[in-house]
């Protein structure tokens, strides 16, 4: 007869250390799923045994529902065989902060690899936020392919009939074809399948592990973001490329903070100044020339606010976000 009939299991979890499991999760960890739970468990608490074990476990004891049964199969597009082929980029409102009310997190992620390149909260989507993330990935990785978005009013200008205008561009679409990148539009949720199963994943993990570090304001959280949650979640969720290599495209000599902005033309007025919306920017004293009245400039608006004027290739000024003279390439070179 086998010894070891009614004994048992050495490998068995001991019931101290499931009731353990139980009260973690109830005090600690509510709410998260179990997948998530097991990778904290296992990380932060020494918990040495499985993830079936513990879906089971928890099942069995209440604690978490079964999951429901998955519907139909729909068939994924392939991903693009190397990084820098397509880009991602697309925002999702949501209470990322526990009891601060909802903003936006604006993820520009790799369609070969998912891994997240920039993710960062503001309070709303829009130009701004756009070069923003657009900056970050471009100065780290160089320039991609093509960008794949949704058909946002930043993004583009719609005919009568709904259909992107591209003879119109938007601030956003004009920065693009300066840097030659082809900017795809989708014409549908499901059409982002790839940026909205990420964003689904993001809201259920990250306002959990933001609530964990005690996180409540923005600017801790994009902090947290870039430093913490990222390289974690790009180590458990990218992955590996079907091709060697990459598609970006190094961009030497390129100065992105000039192309990745808001520019339009204005005529400077009879007191040497030019009006842009509600504001009033004085141009400073220069060798060039006595002064600029009626002359064609170009102005900048920066992601930051900041403003600069241009008359051709050469800066006549830059101004905070209240239009208040900063410096000139002049002054700066002078220095």
């Amino acid at each position: 007869m086998d010894g070891r009939l009614g004994k048992a299991s050495g490998r068995r979890v001991p019931t101290d250390r499931a009731q353990e499991v139980e009260r973690l999760y109830r005090e600690r960890y509510p709410g998260f799923t179990v997948k998530h739970f097991h990778e904290h468990l296992v990380r932060d608490h020494g918990f040495g045994w499985g993830y079936t074990w513990l879906k089971l476990h928890l099942q069995w004891s209440g604690v978490v529902p079964k999951a429901p049964r998955k519907g139909a199969h729909r068939r994924k597009r392939e991903r693009r065989p190397l990084p820098g082929m397509m880009l991602h980029q697309d925002g999702s409102r949501h209470e990322w902060l526990e009891g601060q009310g909802a903003v936006d997190l604006i993820v520009t992620m790799d369609d070969a690899t998912g891994a997240i390149y920039s993710a960062f909260l503001v309070e709303e989507e829009g130009t701004a936020s756009t070069f923003r993330a657009l900056k970050e990935v471009f100065s780290e990785h160089g320039l991609p392919m093509s960008l794949y978005i949704d058909r946002g009013s930043h993004y583009f200008r719609a005919t009568r009939a709904g259909e992107i205008d591209r003879g119109c561009p938007t601030q956003v679409g004009r920065a693009l074809d300066q840097l030659g990148i082809e900017h795809i539009g989708a014409f549908s949720p499901q059409a982002r399948g790839r940026s909205e199963r990420a964003f689904q994943t993001l809201q259920d993990r990250l306002p959990k592990e933001l609530r964990l570090a005690g996180i409540t304001n923005v600017e801790a959280a994009n902090a947290f973001i870039r430093q913490v949650y990222l390289p974690a979640h790009n180590a458990r969720f990218a992955v590996l490329p079907a091709g060697e290599g990459s598609a970006f495209t190094p961009i030497p000599g390129v100065d992105l903070d000039e192309i990745l902005c808001v520019e339009e033309e204005r005529q400077v007025g009879q007191d040497n100044c030019v009006s842009y919306r509600t504001l009033k920017l004085q141009i400073p004293e220069s060798p060039m020339r006595p002064h600029f009245v009626k002359a064609r400039v170009r102005v900048h608006v920066y992601p930051d606010g900041s403003h600069a004027v241009f008359h051709g290739p050469r800066c006549l000024g830059r101004y905070d976000e209240k239009g208040r003279l900063r410096t000139t390439d002049d002054a700066l070179r002078a220095a």
